[in-house]
């Protein structure tokens, strides 16, 4: 698979990449909660709950988040390696929902057309 226009880094990201991932994760969860719902109810408890259940089980801790336009906060959780990741969405006062889950996360860096670097 090509890597078009990215390459990996293992550096902390800045302030404005953060934003950049942020409303990435706003989409992913935008077309990831229908398809929870489509596939039956997806996992959900209290954000502590969750947080310690994926902490105690996979070592997985939130790297990343962003706040949809309807006060949900999105969360892409990661293992230190990589190995696994979660997504999760939180309700303005209600329940914590797992959205998507998987293996092998690696941090893209954006990288302009003409190789300049992007935020």
């Amino acid at each position: 698979m090509s890597n078009q226009g990215f390459k990996l880094v293992k550096s902390r990201p800045d302030l404005a990449r953060i934003k950049v991932i942020g409303a990435a994760l706003v989409l992913v969860a935008m077309f990831s909660i229908p398809a929870a719902a489509e596939a039956g109810s997806p996992l959900c408890a209290s954000r502590p709950e969750i947080l310690k259940q994926l902490s105690t089980r996979f070592k997985e801790a939130p790297v990343a988040l962003g706040l949809a336009k309807n006060g949900s906060v999105v969360e892409v959780l990661t293992s230190d390696d990589g190995e696994t990741w979660t997504i999760m969405v939180s309700q303005p006062n209600g329940p914590s929902c797992l959205v998507a889950a998987g293996e092998g996360w690696e941090e893209l860096k954006r990288v302009g057309a003409k190789g300049e670097r992007g935020a």
